[in-house]
């Protein structure tokens, strides 16, 4: 574990892979941390990327208290780290964090030079009414937390999910931690507007096809797709895998993508 010092907070992250690869940094959704990514996170070190998985500013060990926690507040922790660790880097982020990685995209296309975008959204299908009482409902206390992460994994948990579960409901018990959660809710309910007619660089759009947040899972892939002004967009569909395909079907998602990141003009020699 190592953190940066930045002006408002400290961001903690976590290096694996070999120094000299290619970097890739990994930004978590709400009411998570870094651990959601702990199969990915392998996957790619294996692959040979230097990967750093961060602890969004108010999760994790990253500190609490920030100002806000809004979009473009996050996506400026995510360029920190990618200058502070020498970018320019490969991005990976799941849920309300790919709104984050998006923005670093567009902000600084140098530094940003692939964007995987894991159970991202459009912005095109409204939130309904129930679905904003449930969401507040939930960021209310760590154990409703934990009963929604449960419900998102519709065909399979893996083996350590349990003490994943215990250590993010933990988490959420600290002191300031909920506040990360709610405030991030009220963000993802205001509506978020993504930057992604601004993205140039290579991307993939993950989606797992029993993705309860979508009515369409893979109509909002290709919507988001659509969006981009990258010439070089690709989908992966995960079948059966809901929200969290990385942790839900870590194999099948980690495989599908690499094999997509490797057909970017980026990744070629």
């Amino acid at each position: 574990m190592e953190t940066i010092e930045l002006a408002d907070g400290r961001i903690a992250y976590e290096l694996a892979g070999p120094a000299e690869g290619r970097l890739a940094v990994l930004v978590h959704g709400m009411g998570d941390d870094r651990t959601t990514f702990r199969f990915l996170s392998r996957r790619l070190a294996e692959a040979g990327y230097r990967v750093a998985a961060m602890d969004v500013r108010g999760y994790g060990e990253s500190s609490t208290g920030w100002p806000d926690h809004e979009v473009a507040s996050i996506g400026a922790d995510v360029l920190a780290l990618v200058r502070h660790l020498g970018g320019p880097a490969t991005v990976v982020a799941h849920s309300i964090g790919c709104a984050s990685a998006v923005w670093a995209a567009a902000e600084a296309p140098a530094e940003v030079t692939e964007l995987v975008l894991i159970g991202s959204f459009s912005g095109d299908t409204p939130v309904k009414a129930w679905m904003k009482l449930a969401s507040r409902a939930v960021g209310r206390s760590a154990l409703l937390w934990g009963m929604f992460l449960r419900s998102s994994y519709p065909t399979a948990k893996p083996a350590d999910f349990g003490a994943y579960l215990a250590g993010i409901t933990a988490g959420l018990r600290e002191p300031g931690r909920l506040a990360a959660l709610r405030a991030q809710i009220e963000v993802s309910l205001g509506g978020v507007v993504s930057r992604y007619p601004e993205v140039t660089c290579p991307a993939v759009v993950v989606m797992g096809t029993k993705d309860a947040d979508f009515p369409d899972p893979a109509a909002e892939a290709g919507l988001i797709a659509g969006k981009m002004a990258s010439a070089t967009t690709r989908t992966v569909l995960v079948e059966g895998a809901g929200h969290y395909p990385h942790a839900e079907m870590p194999d099948a998602t980690a495989t599908a993508i690499l094999a997509a990141l490797a057909k970017g003009p980026a990744f070629q020699g």
